[in-house]
């Protein structure tokens, strides 16, 4: 089984969420189920999500891509996200 696994840090998780959760379809047709979204019980405003993966490079296409980056804007992410690819 092959994942995807992300780590950033959001301005205010109450309002990152439904922005997030109204990306599903994207993720889905990148081959993404979400496994775990998780929050640093120390950190709140860090977010670690753990999809599994269909197809590695579908992911690694999504990770890169124009739309995420845009959205990952819009919702409030305040860093560069950490994505790891795993087998």
């Amino acid at each position: 089984m092959a994942y995807m696994m992300v780590r950033h840090k959001v301005r205010d998780f109450n309002e990152w969420k439904p922005g997030y959760d109204g990306h599903k379809s994207a993720r889905d047709a990148a081959g993404l189920k979400e496994v775990y979204l998780l929050r640093n019980a120390d950190a709140p405003h860090e977010v670690i999500a753990l999809f599994e993966a269909t197809d590695l490079e579908k992911a690694r296409t999504f990770g890169d891509s124009k739309d995420l980056k845009q959205k990952m804007q819009e919702v409030g992410i305040i860093d560069w996200p950490d994505i790891y690819f795993l087998e």
